[in-house]
């Protein structure tokens, strides 16, 4: 007997294709379906983000992460989600980019716990920060931010994480946007904006830090 298709991975490839994005494979479907699931479960319990029907998990979680996950330049190996939260766009990054080696930075004890959950079930190459980003030591090829507490320092503090020569990769509004760049200083120059998928207001911003000279 052939196994009916999920109803939610239906609707998440019919809102990507609505999205001029490609369709997932069976294998990142499941996996997008396991990660519903668990946040669907634990969003009973504890309050993840805002957003708690199923529709707006897919249209604005899920499709713009993957539209932000696949418009990320090539050649990133590591990658901070700073202020994760519910793992946002981080988890799904994980999951479109497996070459990308993930940190999911959270500072709240429940939330990093389902991080830590999430990543266990989903098997993804990431590892949770149970703590501030701005105390890592580390510097990454990419930093990502989205919906994060007091976004002006926060991008202040990102800003210092990127690699020279690395990605800082904002998912904010048009109105947001030019304090933020401000705010991760000159050395970033910056791509065009490219609109995330259902909105004419939300975009992905994405600013490359430049190398020092050779010397």
């Amino acid at each position: 007997m052939t196994e009916s298709p999920n109803p939610a991975a239906t609707r998440l490839n019919a809102l990507l294709a609505e999205a001029s994005q490609a369709p997932l494979d069976t294998a990142q479907t499941q996996r997008f379906e396991a990660l519903l699931s668990l946040f669907l479960r634990w969003s009973a319990r504890i309050n993840l983000t805002s957003i708690r029907d199923e529709e707006g998990i897919l249209s604005r979680h899920f499709v713009e992460s993957i539209a932000c996950a696949r418009a990320l330049p090539a050649g990133i190996s590591t990658l901070l989600d700073f202020g994760s939260g519910a793992g946002f766009p981080g988890l799904p990054i994980a999951l479109c980019r497996p070459e990308i080696a993930v940190t999911l930075a959270e500072s709240q004890g429940k939330k990093a716990a389902f991080l830590r959950e999430a990543v266990r079930v989903l098997g993804v190459d990431a590892n949770v920060h149970s703590g501030r980003a701005e105390t890592l030591a580390a510097t990454f090829d990419c930093v990502t931010l989205r919906a994060v507490d007091k976004m002006e320092r926060a991008v202040q503090s990102a800003a210092k994480l990127v690699r020279p020569g690395g990605w800082l990769a904002l998912m904010t509004t048009t109105a947001g946007l030019p304090v933020l760049k401000a705010s991760a200083g000159a050395e970033f120059i910056w791509d065009p904006e490219l609109l995330l998928p259902g909105s004419d207001d939300r975009l992905l911003a994405l600013g490359n830090r430049a190398a020092p000279p050779p010397a």
